[in-house]
C-alpha cells in the first residue's frame, strides 16, 4: 500500500544515520518527545524501536517502549524532526515534520498495526456482527488514525486568519451535535446505560465508562460504543473516542453516528478525513443539513473554500430557517479574500428570514461589501451602512460591526465617523487589535501622530496577547496524526 501525507502527518521514511544515546534534558536548548506505541485495539506494544531524527543531520537517537508501550526522547537541540515506530512483525508508522522549539516537550502516541494487513484496513477492526446496512467493504474509509500529537501549525491552509476560522468552525460544528450525543440513555437499549448515566452525573467518567464497558461485554451494539467515544474525548483520549465513534457507525451508519465521527475527526484537526466522513454521511442522508454543515467546514478547513460555501449554501436550501448553515457560510465569506460562489444569494435571504438577527444583517452586510470593495459606490455602501447600523442597533454590544462600520465610513473619506465608530468597538472589547490599527489608520488621516503611533502599539499589543492565548488554546487540543491510503508518497524534505 503506497501512502501520502496530510498536516503534521505520516509519510515513508528510511535512514542510513548513526545513532547516539538518547541525552538526559539538561538544559533549556533540550527537545523531548514522549508518548505511547499502541496496537489497533489499543494495547501497548512492549519492545517496539522508536527513533527520533533532525531533518537535514544524520544524528538518529533511539529508544524501545517500554512493558506499559511507553517510550521518551530528547535531542540537545530544536529543530524539525522525523519519529519512526517500529517493531519486527509490524508495519512501521511514521510521524513526520515535528517542529520542536526549544524547551519543548511534545506527546506523541503513535499505533502500529500487524504486517500484512488488508489493502483497506480501517482505523479500527470492524465489528464481528455487522447490522444491516452497516457499512460494506467498499466504503472502508481512505484514511487511518494513526497517532496524536502536541498542536503544531503544519497542515494550516492558508492565512492565520483563515486557520483562526476553521478551528472556530471546528468548535461550531461540535455545537450542532444534539442533545442525543450526551451521555444519557437512549434508543432500545437504553437502560443498560443508565448506570452510566449516573455516575456521568457525578462526574465520574471514568466509573461511567467502566459501565458501558461492561454493558457492551453482555451486549454489543453502536449506542454503547458512541457513548464510550463521547466519555473518551471527555476524558481527553481523542484516539479512543475516534475509533469508538468509528465503531458506532460501522455497526450503524445513522445520520448521528456518521455526524459524530465526522465532527471528533474535524475537532482534532484531520480536516481530509472528516470531509471523507462527511460526505459519505450526506451521501446516506441527503436530508440532513447539519451533515452538509459539518461537510462546508471540513471543506473550509481543508483548503477548498469555494467548494466548502457550495455545501453550505445546500445546507442553507435544506433548512432555510435554521442559522446554522448561515453563520458558518458568514464565517469563511468574512475570512476569504474574494467573494464567495453563492454567499450573496443566501446571506440575503437569512436577513430575510431573521431579520431581528444582528449576525445576519452583519454577515450580508460583509458580503455586499467585498463585492463592492474597491468600487465605492455611493449607493452600495449605504446599503452596507444601513445594515451595520441595524446590526449595531440590535446587539450594541457587538464590536466587530461598529469596526466593519468605521471602515465603511473611512471608505467614503468620513474620518470623523470613521474614529467614532472604531472608538465604540474599542471600548466594548480594548482587545480587539483590528480596531486599534483601523484607528491609528483614521489617525494618520487626520495627521494626528501621537494618537496614530498609540493606536499601532495598542494593535501590536492586543496581536501579541490574542496570539498567546490562541496558542495556549491550540496546545490544549491534541491533533490527529492520518495516513491516506493509495496516495503517492511525498519525499521527506532534507
Amino acid at each position: 500500500m503506497v501512502l501520502g501525507v496530510v498536516a503534521a502527518t505520516l509519510m515513508s521514511f528510511s535512514s542510513a544515520a548513526a545513532f547516539e544515546q538518547n541525552p538526559t534534558p539538561t538544559s533549556p536548548d533540550t527537545v523531548t518527545v514522549e508518548g505511547t506505541v499502541r496496537d489497533t485495539a489499543g494495547e501497548p506494544i512492549a519492545g517496539a524501536a522508536v527513533a527520533l531524527e533532525e531533518k537535514g543531520s544524520s544524528t538518529k537517537i533511539e529508544t524501545k517502549t517500554n512493558a506499559d508501550g511507553a517510550y521518551v526522547l530528547s535531542s540537545s537541540r530544536g529543530g524539525t524532526y522525523t519519529l519512526v515506530a517500529e517493531k519486527s512483525g509490524w508495519l512501521k508508522t511514521i510521524a513526520d515534520s515535528l517542529m520542536l522549539a526549544p524547551g519543548n516537550m511534545r506527546h506523541v502516541d503513535l499505533v502500529l498495526r500487524p504486517s500484512g494487513s488488508p489493502k483497506f484496513e480501517s482505523s479500527t477492526p470492524p465489528p464481528a456482527k455487522a447490522s444491516p446496512g452497516a457499512m460494506e467493504f467498499s466504503d472502508e474509509p481512505k484514511f487511518i488514525v494513526a497517532g496524536v500529537t502536541d498542536w503544531s501549525n503544519l497542515g494550516l491552509h492558508g492565512s492565520a486568519a483563515s486557520s483562526k476560522t476553521s478551528e472556530s468552525l471546528a468548535k461550531e460544528t461540535l455545537m450542532l451535535k444534539s442533545s442525543e450525543t450526551e451521555i444519557a440513555p437512549a434508543g432500545k437499549s437504553g437502560k443498560q446505560y443508565e448506570m452510566a448515566l449516573a455516575y456521568s452525573a457525578k462526574g465520574d467518567l471514568a466509573e461511567a465508562r467502566q459501565q458501558i464497558q461492561n454493558a457492551l461485554a453482555k451486549a454489543d451494539d453502536a449506542e454503547g460504543h458512541r457513548l464510550l467515544g463521547e466519555l473518551d474525548e471527555r476524558l481527553n483520549d481523542p484516539l479512543d473516542a475516534v475509533r469508538e465513534y468509528e465503531k458506532a457507525a460501522r455497526m450503524d451508519p445513522s445520520e448521528q453516528n456518521y455526524f459524530e465521527w465526522g465532527t471528533e475527526l474535524l475537532l482534532h484537526k484531520a480536516a481530509q478525513p472528516a470531509a471523507e466522513v462527511f460526505a459519505k454521511g450526506s451521501s446516506a442522508h441527503p436530508n440532513s443539513a447539519r451533515m452538509l454543515t459539518g461537510l462546508g467546514a471540513a471543506l473550509y478547513s481543508n483548503g477548498s473554500w469555494e467548494e466548502g460555501a457550495r455545501r453550505l449554501c445546500a445546507a442553507s436550501d435544506l433548512q432555510p430557517t435554521d442559522a446554522s448553515p448561515y453563520l458558518f457560510l458568514g464565517k469563511i465569506e468574512k475570512a476569504t479574500p474574494a467573494p464567495l460562489p453563492c454567499s450573496e444569494q443566501k446571506l440575503a435571504r437569512f436577513v430575510q428570514q431573521q431579520p431581528g438577527n444582528a449576525l445576519a444583517n452583519y454577515y450580508h452586510a460583509i458580503s455586499l461589501w467585498k463585492r463592492e470593495k474597491g468600487s465605492q459606490k455611493p449607493a452600495d455602501l449605504k446599503e452596507v451602512e444601513a445594515l451595520l447600523k441595524k446590526s449595531v442597533a440590535i446587539d450594541p454590544k457587538f464590536d466587530e460591526a461598529y469596526l466593519q462600520l468605521g471602515v465603511a465610513y473611512f471608505a467614503q473619506a468620513d474620518f470623523e465617523q470613521a474614529i467614532r465608530n472604531y472608538k465604540k468597538a474599542i471600548e466594548i472589547n480594548p482587545q480587539l487589535g483590528e480596531a486599534h490599527r483601523q484607528l491609528g489608520l483614521a489617525y494618520q488621516r487626520t495627521g494626528e501622530k501621537l494618537k496614530t503611533q498609540e493606536e499601532f502599539q495598542a494593535y501590536e499589543q492586543a496581536e501579541k496577547e490574542e496570539a498567546a492565548e490562541i496558542e495556549r488554546q491550540r496546545r490544549e487540543l491534541r491533533q490527529f496524526l492520518i495516513i491516506l491510503k493509495d496516495q503517492p508518497a511525498a519525499t521527506p524534505p532534507r
